[in-house]
Formats: C-alpha cells, sequence, structure tokens
C-alpha cells in the first residue's frame, strides 16, 4: 500500500506549490513513482507539474450518465459501473515519474458527493500500484468533513504568513480528531514568511497545539514562473522555497 500525504488549508496559501515541490522530492529522494490527485474542483495541480490535463473525473461521470440518459451502446456489454471504472483508468495522465488524477468540477450546482466517492474510491484502487501518492485537497476544511482525504499517512497543513491561515489549521488538526479520520500524523508548513513573521506565528500555532514543520520562505522565483506559466515542478536547484520545503521533508522522515 502506498504511503499517502494530503495537503489541505485555507485558499491561497501556496497548498498547490507545496503539493508539487513535494512531488519532485518523493521522485528525486525516494525514486517514486508517484500518483498525485488533484481533489480540488477548481484544477491547477496539473499546471504545476507541468503536465496537459485531458480530461477529469467530473467530465467522465457527465459524459457516462449523458450516454445512459441517451440509450447508447456500452462497449462489450460493459455495465454502467464497469464502463466507468475503465474510463477513470484511462483518465491517469502519465508523466515521468508522476502520473495524475484531477477530479474537476462536480455532477450538478454545489454537489461535489459522487465525484467524492469516486476519488476515495479509485485513490485507494490505485494506490496499490504506486509507493506515493499525493492528494491536493479544496481550500478550507469541507472534503475533510466529506471524507475526501481518509486514511492517510502525513496531512501538511499549509498556512500562509497571516493569524487566519494558522486558526484555520488549528480548526482542520481539530476536524481529523472529531470525524476520528485515519490521519497517522499531522504537521503544518508556514508558507511565504519574511523577517520575523514566521517565527512569531510558529509560537502561536504551537500554543494552540500544532506540529510546525518548518517555514518557507517567500521566493520571487515562485512568483515569477506563476507569471510566467511556467511549473512550479521545474524550480532552479537554488530556489529557497525549493530547499526549505526539501529540509522540510527530510526532518520528516518519510519511508
Amino acid at each position: 500500500m502506498a504511503y499517502l500525504i494530503a495537503l489541505a488549508g485555507k485558499g491561497g496559501t501556496g497548498k498547490t506549490s507545496i503539493a508539487a515541490l513535494t512531488v519532485r522530492y518523493l521522485i528525486e529522494k525516494r525514486k517514486g513513482p508517484v500518483l498525485a490527485v488533484d481533489a480540488d474542483s477548481n484544477a491547477c495541480l496539473n499546471e504545476a507539474l507541468g503536465i496537459s490535463a485531458h480530461t477529469t473525473i467530473g467530465h467522465l461521470r457527465e459524459d457516462s450518465l449523458q450516454a445512459v440518459r441517451a440509450g447508447g451502446d456500452r462497449p462489450g456489454g460493459m455495465s454502467m459501473e464497469q464502463l466507468f471504472d475503465y474510463q477513470v483508468q484511462q483518465s491517469v495522465i502519465e508523466s515521468k515519474g508522476v502520473d495524475l488524477i484531477i477530479m474537476g468540477r462536480p455532477e450538478g450546482p454545489g454537489c461535489y458527493c459522487a465525484a467524492n466517492n469516486i476519488i476515495r474510491k479509485y485513490t485507494d484502487k490505485l494506490s496499490e500500484t504506486y509507493p506515493y501518492v499525493i492528494i491536493d485537497n479544496e481550500a478550507g476544511m469541507e472534503h475533510l468533513s466529506r471524507r475526501t482525504t481518509h486514511k492517510v499517512d502525513l496531512l501538511l497543513m499549509v498556512s500562509d504568513p497571516t493569524v487566519k491561515g494558522v486558526q484555520t489549521a488549528k480548526r482542520i488538526h481539530a476536524l481529523v480528531d472529531e470525524l476520528q479520520l485515519e490521519v497517522d500524523r499531522r504537521v503544518l508548513i508556514i508558507n511565504r514568511t519574511s523577517g520575523a513573521d514566521g517565527v512569531q506565528l510558529k509560537t502561536l500555532a504551537e500554543g494552540y497545539g500544532l506540529s510546525v514543520g518548518g517555514l518557507v520562505p517567500q521566493d520571487g522565483t515562485i512568483f515569477e514562473y506563476d507569471l510566467n506559466g511556467a511549473p512550479i515542478i521545474k524550480l532552479p536547484p537554488d530556489s529557497a522555497a525549493l530547499n526549505a520545503v526539501y529540509r522540510i521533508l527530510d526532518s520528516l522522515g518519510i519511508p
């Protein structure tokens, strides 16, 4: 079974950038391969990884439902479940060292239930063939209450350098306990810090009972990459953010 790392935090913390750098770390340091799961309906992990996205779980489900409603033929007499299972297997986007599946949009206004159930099912299924799985969850805590994230070895809670970000991490930490989710380890990463603000927020977080894995400094290179549409996973070796993330992950002793 794979070692599963999930990321959570409020919007705008740079969670997807941390996810992409974690994928790079696992490819370089642990020799992957890695299955990356973009469980955010506003999918952008593929861009951070430099991977072209050709389909999403949400689109596949919509297409399958429309085909059934239209009375279309199913290849080889497959059941609806078998057809969708085949389509999901085909939706895995393969790249060097990392494969990607994307949840995409839900099947109806405000409804994510079926898509989340699918993500859970196929993450479990596909993780049997990968040593590492990374799940980049949507912002906030809804994914936890819907139990998109479960059976997690390491939960990386990502905060920006704000009290609100740390407080969101505190609520995520409490919700994991409340829902009795299977999360072996929880660690906070405070992202985009500068000067003494990171140290102050680290002290605040530890006062809340959070384990702080480390601080990731503000890095102008990431801004330049975002501005030019370049994939974050290809940051140069001297990137301050890249090296900080690597030090944090080294300290966590990921097997």
